[in-house]
This record gives structure tokens, sequence and C-alpha cells, in this order.
């Protein structure tokens, strides 16, 4: 299977155009993969634009890229966005990780009253980030052409207002209705809570807005899982898997 590389600059391109890697994607082309001239690659722009390509110069401070095939990939619907409590340690980020492979559309970073983590200031700003630099390293792996678009970061009257542009599916293991019965006909926001749960008055705000709690079968997930397998359960019902 053909690596894939970022380059920002692909709309517009035609077969025959050359592109140049440079920065971290030149040395991970040249240095960390030793990919050599006349090597196969995939060089994706992250928004939609997915080209097939065979390299002409690989050196640590450039890669040269002749464009031979170029692909572009409309964004899905209805799509699905992952709200994602913030949780402490690693979990979050896994989930982050995870969901990109798996296909979600927006990732929504939620400052919940019961998260133990605390997005604050330049933490925020930092925080950020890293999840933007997780999902741009995972939609590599994914070869994915469109990578997920991460916001910053809400509380839960933020969550409440993007309920009114998408569905809100509160992801709750108490709930009598079922993912199954969620209808497809409009974007859908899966929501996560944390570790503890979600706050009733925050469970209140987000139904008010149209939320609609449902429940994951009979098994009660982590908040590092819960979404991965909404979305997962999703993208079958979509016809995407």
């Amino acid at each position: 299977m053909a690596h894939c590389y970022w380059h920002d600059e692909l709309e517009g391109s035609v077969a025959g155009d050359v592109v140049t890697l440079t920065g971290e994607e030149a040395h991970h082309a040249a240095v960390v993969s030793r990919m050599r001239r006349g090597e196969r690659v995939l060089v994706s722009d992250g928004r939609g634009t997915l080209a097939e390509g065979v390299i002409d110069r690989a050196e640590k401070d450039g890669v040269d890229v002749v464009l031979h095939r170029i692909e572009h990939v409309p964004p899905p619907t209805p799509r699905i966005a992952l709200a994602q409590a913030l949780a402490k340690g690693d979990r979050a980020e896994l989930a982050v990780q995870a969901s990109t492979e798996l296909g979600v559309d927006v990732i929504v970073p939620w400052q919940a009253r019961r998260s133990v983590v605390q997005w604050k200031g330049d933490r925020a700003e930092k925080s950020l980030d890293r999840w933007r630099r997780v999902v741009r390293e995972a939609g590599k792996q994914a070869l994915r052409p469109r990578l997920p678009e991460v916001v910053p970061v809400v509380d839960a009257d933020g969550l409440a207002q993007l309920g009114f542009a998408w569905r809100p599916v509160v992801l709750d293991p108490t709930a009598e209705a079922s993912l199954a019965d969620v209808p497809l006909d409009r974007d859908i926001l899966l929501i996560v809570g944390p570790e503890g749960g979600i706050d009733p008055a925050e469970m209140e705000r987000l139904e008010a807005a149209g939320g609609v709690r449902v429940r994951m079968g009979d098994h009660v997930l982590r908040t590092s899982t819960a979404g991965l397998a909404a979305i997962a359960a999703l993208s079958v019902r979509l016809g995407r898997w």
C-alpha cells in the first residue's frame, strides 16, 4: 500500500503537475520512510483531493512528486460529528485518533461539568492544537482524503447551539431508545459524556435543544470507546462500510 503525505495546495492540480513536499512531510518521506525516486505515493490536501503520484526527487529538504491521477471526494451526507467530553489521561486523544480512522467528519471538544480535565487559557489552545495533530496523523494512516474538522472547545450551551443545526444524539446507558432508532435524515451529533457521566442540568439543556438519549446495547462503554462504537454502527447504517 502506498504511503500518504499532506500537501496544502492540491486544488486545481492536474495530471502531470509536480508538487513538492516540504518540512515534516519531506522529512518523513525521505528520512523516516526512506522513499526513493520512482516510488508511488499518495498526496492529499485533507480537504477532499487525493492524488496518486511518483517521486521524482527525494531529499530531506524537499520531495518532488509528479501527479498521475487526481480524485476529488465530496463530503459525505449526512455527516457524523463527535462531541467528546474531555477526559483524564489519554482517553480523549485515543477517541480522537480512532474516530478519525473510522471516518468521523467533525470533532467537538466538550468541557463537561464533570470533566476532570479543564481546558483554560494557554492549555486550551495547546490541547486543541494537539488534537488537530492527532487527527492529521490518524488521517494519514487511514488514507483519508478529507480530514475531520476539530472545532474549539464548547460547554453544554455550545453543544445545545450546535443541536439546532445537527441532530443531537446523547449516548446514555440508561436510555430506553436505541441508536438503531435514530433517523438519518440530517447531520448527526454524537455526544459522549465524561467518566462520571453527564450532569443532570447539562442533560436537561441538551434535551431542550432536541437531544435524544440512546443506549449502545446492554453494556456500559468507556468515554473513550462509546463514540467509536456509535460511529461504526452509524457508518454501517449509512452505507459507508
